[in-house]
């Protein structure tokens, strides 16, 4: 079975210990975005 990628987002995210803040100043969005995205409210 396919998990969203919300999903896949949050798990791999969480397996490297990073927080949503974390990860978003690695990819260069806001931490809001990050948690957009773990809740399917936008992909883009």
């Amino acid at each position: 079975m396919n998990k969203p990628i919300s999903q896949k987002i949050s798990e791999i995210r969480k397996a490297r210990s990073l927080t949503q803040e974390q990860l978003g100043a690695k990819l260069g969005i806001s931490s809001q975005a990050v948690s957009k995205w773990e809740k399917g409210g936008s992909l883009r």
